[in-house]
Formats: C-alpha cells, sequence, structure tokens
C-alpha cells in the first residue's frame, strides 16, 4: 500500500507528505525493533506503561520516514505522520482492506486451547499442495491478527489466521479484518473465564468470528458448542464424532487414526496419546480432507509433525558460541520476530544467521534483496543458506555469506567448526531439520534445566510499574546469578527494556557482567576493599557502609584519576550493613572534605516489608530514613536518589517510592504479600525427565535408608535430580510433588544426590517423559512451604550445572 490508499483507508490526515507514491513494505510498533529502511512505517500505539509517540524523535534521528500518529508532530522534524484517531483502529482497517483485496480461501481459527497448534500442524499439511501465510507464533490479539494480516497478497492462494479474545465484544473488529471462508473451532475451556457470565456466553463470543464463513469444522462430541453451533452457524457444518452421531466418525485404536467419512475410510498412522494431541490433529485431517488433501500427502506430513515449539530459545553453546533455537518453521514475518531476539542478546559482536529456504512462500529475488537489507540493519555478519532456494538468490546478498542445497552438506562442511564466540540464530522449515545442527553447537548437559521465560519477566518489569510515578527510576536486583535464573540473560533483558539501574552482591559479578557488554550503571552491595581498582576499571558503583570504607574507596579512585560514585546505606532497623543514625554526624564531616566526590544515591532496607503484623515498624523504618537522608543531602552540591522500597514494599507502601525502587524476587513472579500474586507470571520452570520406569513388589523398600516402603506392589519412576542439583532432601518422603502429564506425583524415599523416586502407580507415565519441578505447578512458593523456607532459597539454590534455557513466546 502506498501513503495515499493507507489515509484512504484510514480517514487520516497527511503531513509533510512529499512522496504519495511510496509503498510501505513493513510495519514496526516497537522503536528497538526499528529497521529506519524506507519503506518501513512506524505506528506509534499507546500501551499502559509506554507511549509510541516518545520514541519519534529518536526514530527520526535514526532515519525513519513514515509514521501513523495520534498526535500532531512539527512538520520541520521531517517525518511524513499519517494522523488518525486510533493507531490500533487504523491498523485493523488498514488489514481489513488488505483481506479484502485478497483472492484466495481464509482459514480462521478459535477456541479456548489449541489454535496456534491447529494453525502451525495445518500449515505444514497444506503446503503440500497451497502457498499458504500463516499468522506468526500465536499472533491472535487485537493486534496479533492485523499483523498477520499485513503481508497478505495475491501471491499466496490460502492464508490460515487464529483471533483470540478475553472478553466480549472483541471478537466483531476481528472478524471484520479475517472474514473467514473456513473456521475451525478448536475446544472451549476456562481460559479467561472470569471476564463471561459462563461458558455460553463465551462459545457465543467466539462463534462470531464464523459471522461470513462458509463452512465450520469443529468437535461435534461438545455438546455445548455443538448446540450453539446449530443454532447460531448457517453455513456448512462439519462435526467430527467418536460416538457415531456426526456425518464423520473419528476412532483411535493404539497407533492408528480412523476417519469415516461417508461412505469411504481414512486411515492415518500417529505416536500421539493424549487427548488434546489428537484432537487437534483431528481438526487438521479433517481440514485437510475437506480441502481435497490426498491421504498419502497428509499422512507424510503427520509422521513430520512435533509438538509445536511455541518459543525461542536461548542456550549456551560449544566453543563461546549462545544459540538461538528457531528450527520449527520458517517464514519472513517469523524471522523478523526472531531476528528481533537476537538483536536484544549483546553478549557477543559477532552475530551469524543459519538460514533454510521459506518452503512456504513464493518469495522473489526482490524479496531477497530486501531481506539482505534487513540482516544488515539488525547487525546480522553472517548468513549461511540452506536449500536451493537460497542458493539460486546468491547474488542478492552483499553480506558475508555461504549457501549449501541441503541440510547434511551444511553438517559435512567446515563452516559449523568455525563458528565461535558468536551469537547464532538458526531458523528454518521442519523439511529441512535444522535442530540437527542446533544438537552440533549446542552445549552438551544433562536432561534437567531451568527454562526462563523472558516474556514473563518483561511482564513483571512492566506490572511494576504500572505501580509507580512516571518519574520513579527502577534499580533491579539481580544477585545470586538473577535468584538463580542466569545474571546476564536477564540483565540483558532488563537493559533493552531501558532499566535504570543494576545491583549485584559482589563486585566479580558486576565485572561479569562488564564483559557481557552490559553498559546500564550497576551497584554492588558487599564490595571488598581489594575489588575497589576491578571497580574503578569496570565502572562500577560501591555501596559504602562505613567511614574507614569510604576513605578507602575515594582515596583508590582519585589515584586512578576518577570521581568515585557511591551509595550510602543507612541502618534503619535491619542490622545487617548501613550507617547508625549516631553515624551520620561524622559522615557528614568526611564527605563535607570530598567535595568531588558522588553520592549516586542513598537508601535503607526494610526489614519485614512482607509481613503486615510489622508494617507499623515498616512506616517507622520509612520515616527514620526519610530524616537521615535529608540531613545528608543538606550538605551535598547534588541531590542523590533516595530509595528503600523493595519489592515487598512497592505493593504496600507505594506511596513512599521516594526517586527509586528495587525490585529483585518480583521481577521473579513471587508477590511476598502475595495480595496481587494473580498479577504476575512465573518465569522459571525447572524441568527434568524419567529415566526408568520400575515395578517394586509389596514389602520392598526403596532408595537411600530403605525409607520408601512399598506397602503393596507399585510402580515408580526414577527422574534426574537430586540435591546437586537444588532439590532439596526434604522433598522425599512424599513431602512434595512434581507434575507429569498434568498429574501430580509424589516422592518416595529419600531424595538421592542425582536421582528421585516417584510414585506412579495407576498413572499415565512412561521414560523420557518431561517433569515438572517447580513452575505453576508446584509453585516456587509451594516448594518453599513444603521446606520451610522462602521462595528466594529455593530459586537460588539451582545448581550450576543445571542448564539454563531462555526463551521468549
Amino acid at each position: 500500500m502506498n501513503i495515499d490508499q493507507l489515509a484512504k483507508v484510514t480517514h487520516a490526515e497527511v503531513s509533510a507528505h512529499q512522496k504519495s507514491e511510496t509503498e510501505i513494505l513493513t510495519l514496526c510498533y516497537d522503536s528497538r525493533q526499528a529497521t529506519h529502511l524506507p519503506n518501513e512505517l512506524f505506528v506509534a500505539l499507546k500501551g499502559a506503561t509506554q507511549d509510541g509517540h516518545d520514541y519519534i524523535p529518536e526514530l527520526l534521528r535514526k532515519g525513519s520516514k513514515f509514521f501513523l500518529v495520534e498526535k500532531d508532530i512539527p512538520v520541520a522534524s521531517g517525518g511524513t505522520f499519517i494522523k488518525v484517531k486510533s493507531c490500533l483502529l487504523a491498523l485493523q482497517q488498514i488489514a481489513s482492506y488488505k483481506r479484502n483485496q485478497f483472492e484466495g480461501c481464509v482459514i480462521g481459527i478459535t477456541g479456548s486451547n489449541g489454535k496456534t497448534i491447529v494453525k502451525e500442524w495445518l500449515t505444514s499439511v497444506l503446503t503440500t499442495s497451497h502457498t499458504v501465510l500463516a499468522s506468526p507464533k500465536s499472533f491472535n490479539s487485537q493486534l496479533g491478527v492485523p499483523l498477520s494480516v499485513w503481508p497478505i497478497s495475491n501471491k499466496y492462494d490460502l492464508a490460515i489466521f487464529e483471533a483470540g479474545i478475553s472478553k466480549p465484544n472483541e471478537m466483531e473488529p476481528l472478524q471484520e479484518i479475517l472474514s473467514p471462508d473456513i473456521g475451525i473451532f478448536t475446544n472451549i475451556g476456562p481460559a479467561h473465564e472470569e471476564n463471561f457470565i459462563n461458558l455460553e456466553q463465551k462459545v457465543k463470543e467466539k462463534l462470531k468470528l464464523f459471522k461470513r464463513a462458509k463452512t465450520l469444522i469443529y468437535y461435534k462430541d461438545d455438546q455445548l458448542i455443538s448446540t450453539l453451533i446449530d443454532k447460531h452457524f448457517k453455513g456448512d457444518k462439519i462435526g467430527w464424532s467418536r460416538k457415531s452421531n456426526g456425518s464423520i466418525f473419528v476412532q483411535k485404536a493404539s497407533n492408528r487414526l480412523t476417519i469415516k467419512w461417508g461412505d469411504k475410510a481414512h486411515y492415518f498412522n500417529t505416536s500421539f496419546e493424549d487427548e488434546a494431541s489428537i484432537q487437534n490433529l483431528t481438526h487438521v485431517i479433517v481440514c485437510s480432507l475437506f480441502l481435497g488433501i490426498e491421504d498419502n500427502s497428509v499422512q507424510e506430513r503427520i509422521d513430520r509433525i512435533k509438538p509445536v515449539n511455541m518459543r525461542l530459545e536461548l542456550k549456551r553453546g560449544i566453543e563461546g558460541n549462545f544459540v538461538i533455537d528457531d528450527t520449527y518453521n520458517n517464514d519472513l514475518a517469523g524471522l523478523n520476530k526472531a531476528l528481533n531476539f537476537m538483536e536484544q542478546q549483546r553478549s557477543h559482536e559477532q552475530k551469524t544467521l543459519i538460514l533454510s529456504d521459506f518452503i512456504q512462500s513464493k518469495v522473489t529475488l526482490e524479496d531477497f534483496a530486501k531481506l539482505n537489507d534487513l540482516l544488515i540493519s539488525k547487525g546480522v555478519d553472517q548468513l549461511i543458506g540452506v536449500g536451493p532456494q537460497l542458493s539460486e538468490a546468491s547474488a542478492c546478498f552483499t553480506i558475508k555469506s555461504r549457501f549449501f542445497e541441503s541440510t547434511e552438506a551444511l553438517i559435512n562442511s567446515d563452516i559449523l567448526d568455525q563458528l565461535n564466540n558468536q551469537l547464532v540464530l538458526i531458523k528454518g522449515s521442519r523439511k529441512f531439520a535444522l535442530e540437527r545442527v542446533s544438537l552440533l553447537l549446542t552445549e552438551k548437559v544433562h536432561k534437567t534445566r531451568l527454562e526462563v521465560n523472558l516474556d514473563a519477566v518483561r511482564h513483571n518489569l512492566h506490572f511494576y510499574k504500572s505501580l509507580l510515578k512516571s518519574s520513579t527510576k527502577v534499580m533491579a536486583v539481580i544477585k545470586a546469578m538473577a535468584y538463580g535464573s542466569g545474571s546476564t540473560e536477564i540483565a540483558k533483558l532488563l537493559e533493552y527494556n531501558k532499566i535504570d539501574y543494576l545491583a549485584v552482591a559482589y563486585a566479580d559479578e558486576g565485572v561479569a557482567l562488564r564483559k557481557d557488554g552490559i553498559d546500564t550503571p550497576i551497584m554492588v552491595m558487599n564490595p571488598s576493599e581489594d575489588d575497589v581498582y576491578a571497580m574503578a576499571r569496570n565502572n562500577l558503583e560501591p555501596e559504602v557502609h562505613g567511614v574507614s570504607q569510604l576513605k578507602h574507596y575515594y582515596n583508590a579512585f582519585k589515584s586512578l584519576g576518577r570521581t568515585l560514585p557511591v551509595h550510602l546505606v543507612i541502618n534503619t532497623g535491619m542490622n545487617r550493613l548501613g550507617f547508625n543514625e549516631s553515624q551520620i554526624k561524622q559522615l557528614k564531616e568526611v564527605l563535607s572534605l570530598m567535595p568531588d566526590l558522588e553520592v549516586k544515591s542513598i537508601f535503607s532496607h526494610l526489614a519485614a516489608s512482607d509481613e503486615a503484623e510489622h508494617e507499623g515498624f515498616s512506616l517507622t523504618q520509612i520515616e527514620s530514613f526519610k530524616q537521615i537522608a535529608t540531613d545528608i543531602t543538606s550538605i551535598l552540591a547534588k541531590q542523590p536518589l533516595l530509595h528503600i522500597l523493595n519489592s515487598g514494599g512497592i505493593t504496600r507502601f507505594a506511596e513512599h517510592q521516594l526517586d527509586m525502587v528495587r525490585l529483585g524476587i518480583g521481577l521473579h513472579g513471587v508477590e511476598v504479600n502475595e495480595r496481587l500474586q494473580s498479577q504476575l507470571m512465573r518465569p522459571a520452570q525447572l524441568k527434568t525427565v524419567i529415566s526408568q520406569i520400575r515395578e517394586v513388589k509389596a514389602g520392598e523398600s526403596i532408595g537411600y535408608g530403605r525409607k520408601g516402603k512399598a506397602v503393596q506392589d507399585m510402580t515408580i519412576a526414577v527422574m534426574a535430580i537430586g540435591y546437586a542439583d537444588g532439590y532439596l532432601r526434604v522433598f522425599g518422603n512424599g513431602n512434595a510433588y512434581v507434575s507429569i502429564n498434568q498429574q501430580k506425583v509424589k516422592t518416595i524415599g529419600n531424595v538421592c544426590m542425582d536421582m528421585t523416586m516417584i510414585d506412579i502407580t495407576g498413572l499415565s507415565v512412561k521414560e523420557g517423559d518431561e517433569v515438572t519441578v517447580f513452575g505453576n505447578s508446584p509453585t516456587v512458593s509451594e516448594l518453599a512451604r513444603w521446606a520451610n523456607t522462602i521462595p528466594y532459597e529455593i530459586l537460588t539454590n539451582v545448581s550450576g550445572r543445571v542448564q539454563r534455557v531462555f526463551y521468549a513466546e
């Protein structure tokens, strides 16, 4: 679309309009992900905590030209501005216009669960016979849907989109955008149920997506869905059933799925056993058969289907590399998201992209030339292309490149051995099986892993920011490997999200962050006098709690020709580190002799911010701190930042946020006051696998000390985690449970150093199954209660030998 068309479709005013014929090829709604290419439109969305308009001056300086805005922007600034009443509404209008120009078939998917899986699997099957556009990942919201539709054009003959809602009246605008020809209703469940009167209202709202659809595929045995579809949907109904009450009868026996449609039977092999996967797979097969795909083609694609990995994973690699694994599918929209994720990681200067052909899209040489520009704008140093499509387009790439006809050719070459100290993004279609490359490049560790959802950390950060004034700064406390999660990776995320300060316990933690490219100011909370020169060289700012310590640091920094930046800690009742009130007079005298000293902040620690019974004591601490801080600042030339609130203090005493707050455990999804826990996400999940399953006869013992007893014949499993990994011995003997396939499974016998036994009698569990040790069920807080400790200890106790995997949805 060109500027004139955009303005017409959105009923916009255009200022500084000089190039009406300019075609807009890409959209950007996050200033950090802007490419500043000449055909990019920046959409200035307003969020709960940020306003896109605030980033326009910086974008203009970097070369961005076109902006969709809601406010008047001075014409003299040099950009072209398309002013609308609502940027989100304008995006939806643009998407609706583009969808109406599309001559192919649109498949729309909704339901409570399984939307993304059905979309991904169906896309995989249909690419055998169609050129398919599919929404990236789980882009199904009021913003995600129009962004998904933006690339649509008649070079595709089929498009598959999902639509999700969380409350009434949200589906109408999505229906106007997608207007699907074929619909798939996956299922109905409790997600977002708090916003609906009942499930019936929820189904009715979701059915609005299919207002103009000609055909609707659904599970007829769900009585509520079936009844409401019969009542409200006027098109052709394709309901499949396991009870012979529909035109399509589905039967699952062993590894065979039989679908009897009219007088014809179709047979498919599948390794899936769980109910959710069987339902999702049946939706895919029924839709494929409806579109005329041959059974053997469907089976061929089913054989390649694996559980959908809905995330970008960051793993520690061999030879100093880090690997971003995104090897499920490949399209231009998904690649852009992966490149944005790559751009956020600043641990390595050198960046390599391993990329397969785009088998789901018709990609032209012009597209590859634009891709080359995109890779340059994202700081990619080297492209390794896999597949004949990329090989034939090699002349379109000016960046350092090598191309291989197949994954086997890449693996057999020497190029993977040459990758060291790089950030490597692997992005490929399932056909190319680039996960083999990921395995070669990834550090080998045992199967227990701590998975950290970076999106959840970001969500928690913005939640706490929403409780603060816009002027209040935030210091993120990431000591002890960011509470066990991994300091560098969390620090990169926080820095990317404009955190004001980082805090670590010891100087070596700060030095490591500096070596990994972190530039954000860092406070060292427990520095040693031996670390003073390391702190000076690495621009670290020590916390100071004594006069002699202050003098030592001041003289050492001065000998290096540097100004000492300090954070003064005041003891107001914690009785740990800090200046007592009786020492403030002496402190002021020393400070008056150091006119070039820079006091960055003055702060104190609340001793019991998470306990209501000590609220009066906390308030006394706060008032005492304010008086002492005011006394100190009276002799300073520059006003330092004042801070006393930690995570618990932010939610309990927000009116005393002062100039800055310190956010620690809250980032990790633990609201210590438990009043706002439902507003947080839990980023960390500790997972392991079942190593072996064994039968134990009645009367036999289990584990060290023979503490486990089989009172009857039983089945136990051994999971690959023990106290050396941080799973405490107190969790043994039935004092804790883990989750396997959504089943709660209790421990039995003592926890060993590397293994723990669990009782799986009568449950559906097999060797190799994934075990959740903590996450959403059980939670870190539950483990803390079972161990009579606090969540901090559970998180920080996870051993360094446990692999950390960082991912974004």
